[in-house]
């Protein structure tokens, strides 16, 4: 196998070393585990994480990132909208896809969060006005956004609200576009037969609509907590 590059201005030593240690040092690692050990986070992401961290907040795993940003890059996005904030993870992945002119639109309650989520974008280099943040509820926020303004729109707010986000998304999207959510496993419950709280239904009635719906072309990606894509005809 071989080694990963040397470490430059956005990756650290340090966080290389780990992922070496992850890929090289168990003979059987986990897909999982492989996959977050081969996407690269530089300094600002790791800074980003640990707010989440400090603040009990879950984070976007490293192999949902390069998948965020990969599909970001896909789909030359230019203008992408993001339910959930958090503390930056995921809309640092965003932007590093996303066209050198793109605008990440990112949503949340919390406005504290937002501004964890500001400086996480600048250290990791980008112009304030690559990033617009709104803070309040998405579904109070979602219907003032522009019909198919938007080349991607990532989902990773209240998983009580997916269909809401889902309907909403298909408005939000121009055609080809990309609508993604993440955490649909929701840590194995999804596919678990017991008895289930009431966002693990919510999240089945998501992937049913998703799959059966005739205006996309879907795909459930194994990465994280589970990347459920698709694309909008």
């Amino acid at each position: 196998m071989c080694g990963f590059p040397a470490p430059t201005d956005t990756v650290t030593a340090r966080h290389l070393r780990g992922q070496e240690s992850v890929i090289t040092g168990n003979r059987q690692p986990s897909w999982a585990a492989f996959a977050d050990a081969f996407a690269a986070e530089d300094e600002a992401l790791l800074w980003a994480r640990d707010r989440a961290q400090d603040a009990g907040l879950r984070s976007v795993s490293p192999g949902t990132g390069a998948a965020l940003r990969l599909l970001a890059a896909t789909v030359d996005a230019k203008a992408v909208a993001e339910i959930g904030t958090g503390t930056g993870v995921s809309g640092i992945h965003l932007l590093n896809g996303m066209r050198p002119d793109g605008v990440l639109t990112t949503v949340d309650p919390e406005p504290e969060r937002q501004q964890f989520a500001r400086q996480a974008f600048r250290a990791a280099g980008f112009a304030s006005n690559r990033a617009r943040f709104i803070p309040g509820r998405a579904l109070d926020v979602l219907p003032r956004l522009a019909d198919s303004g938007y080349d991607l729109v990532f989902c990773d707010g209240d998983r009580l609200e997916c269909l809401e986000y889902f309907a909403e998304s298909l408005r939000l999207l121009r055609p080809g576009g990309l609508v993604v959510f993440e955490g649909v496993f929701a840590d194995g419950r999804t596919v678990d037969s017991g008895p289930q709280p009431a966002e693990v239904g919510r999240l089945r009635e998501l992937l049913r609509a998703v799959r059966e719906s005739q205006h996309l072309i879907p795909s459930l990606l194994p990465v994280g907590d589970g990347l459920l894509c698709a694309v909008k005809r």
